[in-house]
């Protein structure tokens, strides 16, 4: 399903997408509201939404990807937006990553990337604009080489349990360690990437976004 209140925007999205041989679009929404009854309606495989519509145009787009998320948790949600702003996929991803995309809309111009992130979604997995990535590098002054390169095997195992979603307590049964254990861990991925002056939620956010750029 396509949502954006711009016609021609909505319109290029769905010829862009139906051109993909897997890929069938089910449903056209101009507007929050409507986005969520034909959800309802429809159960769509993947939504992808523009960040703002009426009826403010603000964070339409963020607010129905966590709506879809507690009403239909199967459904993959790709959000377009203009903006390359961290906190706007912080929002996106702050319920989980799996399932989720960020892109900016020029990506729309580049039907393969698009359709990528659609089938990424599909089957649970995470997208997330290079270019949003490379913003909350630029934000936490570090260099773009590899943000993860001082972590340790143990940390990076941590962190890519942390990316599917999982609480410490999974986490540490995964991984046959204990739950303090993952505590430190987190503590020291967080430190080494900056982080440590975030809120606990974000730091886990920005964290696995870090991690599902590398």
């Amino acid at each position: 399903m396509v949502a954006d209140d711009n016609l021609l925007v909505r319109e290029g999205v769905r010829a862009v997408l139906s051109d993909q041989q897997d890929i069938t679009v089910v449903g056209l929404a101009s507007d929050h509201d409507s986005l969520l009854e034909q959800v309802t309606a429809t159960a769509p495989d993947v939504v992808v939404t523009d960040i703002r519509m009426p009826p403010t145009r603000t964070d339409e787009g963020i607010r129905a990807a966590l709506a879809i998320r507690r009403t239909n948790p199967n459904t993959g949600v790709v959000v377009l937006s203009q903006y390359d702003e961290p906190s706007h996929a912080i929002a996106l991803l702050e319920d989980g990553v799996a399932g989720r995309a960020y892109l900016l809309k020029e990506r729309v111009a580049q039907p393969g990337q698009l359709a990528d992130a659609v089938r990424a979604v599909a089957a649970g997995g995470s997208v997330i604009d290079p270019r949003i990535v490379e913003a909350m590098l630029t934000a936490h002054s570090r260099p773009a080489a590899s943000p993860l390169r001082h972590l340790t095997i143990r940390e990076r195992q941590v962190l890519a349990e942390m990316a599917t979603g999982a609480n410490n307590a999974t986490i540490a049964e995964r991984l046959s360690v204990t739950v303090r254990a993952v505590e430190r861990h987190i503590n020291s991925i967080f430190a080494k990437l900056g982080l440590s002056e975030e809120g606990e939620l974000h730091r886990r956010v920005q964290a696995v976004l870090l991690y599902l750029a590398s």
